[in-house]
């Protein structure tokens, strides 16, 4: 049994610092492990007692009569070490500290957790200011949360994993008010040792816990979260996340367009997406979610079937589905039949969705046969039950005839409970169908377990030959310097010649033929157009007044006379995207968006994390370009030719193979616009930036 095991399921407990008065932080611990049914030893400490809650007190760690598996550690920041330090001495596998005043404090409570780290030795730590953990399978409360006052809570298949304590007993007395069965809840705060990662890990080999739930503050270790992550996606474990700070600014002073579109949070949203974490939106998803990944059915599509029987409320849930791209079909003939059969009159509306049985919240038969017709139609993926305000008079029938059909199907079968009526909403979840006061939560609910079902484990980009890199300059590389770097990796660029007169600019405008485009070369100004040094669709025998003209507007814009210039053929007919990197502590990020001047203002942009080894494999880099807004515009929207998807592709593949290569080196880099031309025609890196350290 290793530590982690061991903190999650102690035979014994020492409690230093633990106080006779129940009414006290310091007493709480001692009072939750008698009251929820600790069946293991617990060992006060405190020298100034002889007996707590009927248990004897000991003056010190010293005198306990055995090696405790856990410690929980109730001392102030200034004492806490000399108690971590004495248990790892007696062997303790792990201590909980909850006493604040470390790195959330500054400077001193940075010294203070060090102090902490080293005392403990290999022992390991939850904390410091943590409000410990719950067993709720194991009936193990190692905690001082006041959200434990409540009598019973219902034991179940998520398990919790937050960076915030107050949080954890947020969630703990939530889900027990709705009927939520939660197995372990975790407070990691702090994280001087034990993380987010190692209990994703440890949930991972817990036979209770089928669904992970984690609020998160900032994954410290992005690496050893990936890692936990995929083994959780791998094992059939889906984890949903609440990562709170999405409104922080992005990178302030980048140099390319990327820096300025992929923020933290952006990045946050590609690790998720890739690690196959579902994100959650709001912190009501955090349980709405698992709630419904917890019933174990998968959602392998998107129709939904309502029934109801009272129309508002079907409504509600139509249109919130309708609006997050899901669909509501009417009953096929079969179904609309089935359905018909079931009852006499014109009350029912059987061939529209929602379905509205008028009467099915009365007669509990009804209701089932309703069911079981929706259930077995191969017209729908899902069914939303409405649960009306009859429901509130007899919520043992309604709760009964839905769980009575579950056997049927392993379709996913949800409820919007339409009063306010919490009691219902807890019976429900308790039976087998996670159930919702909230329109939206439906919606989510269901997105999540679609997007679990949908998820595949990206396959990184096969091993390619490396790139003799070791001459490359550093700084900031003109424009010309940048095409060649990603020319020699794959990406095919737009003809270009370097010129310093206008006379050698006439001659290089004659030899590419027709219309060109004039810039300014320089590794100091990137963004050219924004101080006049672009000029697009010149012929050769306006190209030598363009320049001086140039020449001059940049001078007076950047105060920098240009010496160089770069005449270029003149790309059309394509669509233009961005394609850039963008590096922070999560990973490093390749970036495909629109481009053009309007990058940042549309925003249309997705991005992916590279693996830990080479860049990424052809199947990511066509699910980005899908994923655009805009990608109809390369998939021939309204008659326009296809692009040439393919090759722009493999620019992608390209790019990120050299991002990869390159690692730390790489500081920015970034094509905008690259032109994906018609299908067969390839594509062109038109401008591009490159930093190197």
């Amino acid at each position: 049994m290793n530590a982690i095991t061991r903190l999650l399921q102690p035979r014994s407990v020492a409690v230093i610092g633990a106080s006779a008065d129940p009414s006290k932080t310091a007493g709480r611990p001692v009072s939750y492990l008698v009251k929820h049914g600790f069946s293991g030893a617990i060992y006060p400490v405190n020298p100034k007692v002889g007996e707590i809650g009927g248990l004897k007190c000991y003056p010190d760690i010293a005198s306990l009569p055995d090696t405790p598996d856990v410690g929980i550690v109730l001392l102030g920041a200034e004492r806490a070490h000399l108690a971590v330090r004495e248990l790892a001495a007696r062997g303790c596998a792990a201590a909980i500290v909850l006493a604040s005043g470390y790195t959330e404090t500054g400077e001193q409570g940075a010294r203070r957790q060090q102090q902490l780290m080293e005392a403990a030795g290999s022992m390991r730590i939850l904390g410091p200011n943590t409000i410990g953990l719950v067993n709720l399978t194991d009936n193990i409360v190692l905690s001082a949360s006041g959200a434990l006052e409540m009598d019973h809570f219902p034991a179940g298949a998520i398990g919790v994993v937050s960076q915030s304590g107050g949080i954890l007993g947020s969630l703990l007395s939530r889900a027990a008010a709705r009927g939520i069965g939660l197995s372990k809840l975790v407070s990691t705060s702090n994280e001087v040792d034990l993380e987010l990662a190692d209990f994703i890990d440890a949930l991972v080999e817990d036979e209770a816990t089928k669904v992970i739930a984690l609020y998160v503050e900032a994954v410290r270790h992005p690496e050893k979260f990936r890692a936990a992550a995929l083994r959780a996606a791998r094992a059939g474990k889906p984890i949903v996340a609440f990562k709170i700070g999405r409104s922080e600014a992005g990178a302030k002073a980048a140099v390319s367009h990327t820096g300025a579109m992929a923020g933290a949070d952006r990045m946050y949203d590609a690790l998720f997406r890739q690690a196959g974490v579902i994100r959650a939106q709001t912190f009501g998803d955090l349980l709405d979610i698992p709630a419904a990944l917890a019933t174990g059915r998968q959602l392998r599509g998107n129709r939904v079937a309502i029934l109801t029987s009272t129309g508002g409320a079907g409504t509600l849930v139509s249109d919130s589905l309708g609006v997050s791209g899901f669909d509501t079909p009417a009953p096929d003939a079969d179904t609309a039949a089935a359905l018909r059969a079931l009852q006499d009159g014109d009350h029912a509306a059987l061939d529209r969705n929602p379905i509205d049985v008028t009467l099915a919240g009365l007669q509990p038969e009804l209701l089932r046969g309703a069911i079981k017709a929706l259930l077995a139609s191969p017209s729908y993926d899902a069914l939303a039950i409405i649960v009306g305000a009859s429901a509130l008079a007899m919520p043992e029938l309604m709760a009964n005839a839905i769980r009575d059909c579950l056997p049927l199907s392993d379709k996913p079968v949800i409820a919007y409970v339409s009063p306010h009526a919490p009691e219902v909403q807890a019976l429900l979840t308790q039976r087998g169908v996670p159930a919702f006061s909230a329109a939206e939560s439906c919606t989510a609910a269901l997105a999540g377990m679609l997007q679990s079902s949908r998820w595949k484990e990206p396959q990184p980009q096969a091993d390619a030959a490396r790139m003799d890199v070791t001459e490359l300059p550093t700084g900031s590389l003109d424009e010309a310097q940048a095409k060649q770097l990603f020319a020699r990796f794959g990406v095919s660029c737009a003809r270009e010649v370097v010129v310093t007169s206008a006379a050698e600019a006439e001659r290089a405008a004659r030899e590419l033929g027709g219309r060109v485009v004039l810039k300014i070369l320089s590794g100091e100004i990137t963004h050219k157009s924004d101080v006049g040094g672009v000029a697009v669709n010149v012929t050769p025998e306006q190209v030598a007044g363009r320049l001086a003209a140039m020449a001059e507007e940049v001078q007076a814009k950047a105060g920098v006379r240009p010496a160089r210039f770069l005449v270029q053929e003149m790309v059309a007919g394509g669509t233009e995207l961005i394609l850039g990197m963008h590096r922070d502590p999560l990973g490093t990020a390749i970036l495909l968006g629109m481009g053009g001047v309007t990058a940042e203002l549309f925003q249309d942009t997705t991005m992916r994390l590279l693996p830990a080894q080479g860049g990424l494999g052809r199947e990511e880099a066509l699910a980005m370009a899908q994923e655009l807004k805009t990608w109809p515009l390369l998939d021939g929207f309204r008659g326009r030719p296809k692009a040439d998807v393919d090759a722009l592709v493999d620019a992608i593949v390209a790019f990120s193979r050299m991002a990869a290569q390159l690692g730390d080196r790489l500081v920015e880099a970034e094509i905008n616009p690259v032109f994906v031309l018609p299908q067969g025609q390839g594509v062109r890196a038109a401008d591009g930036v490159v930093v190197l350290r």
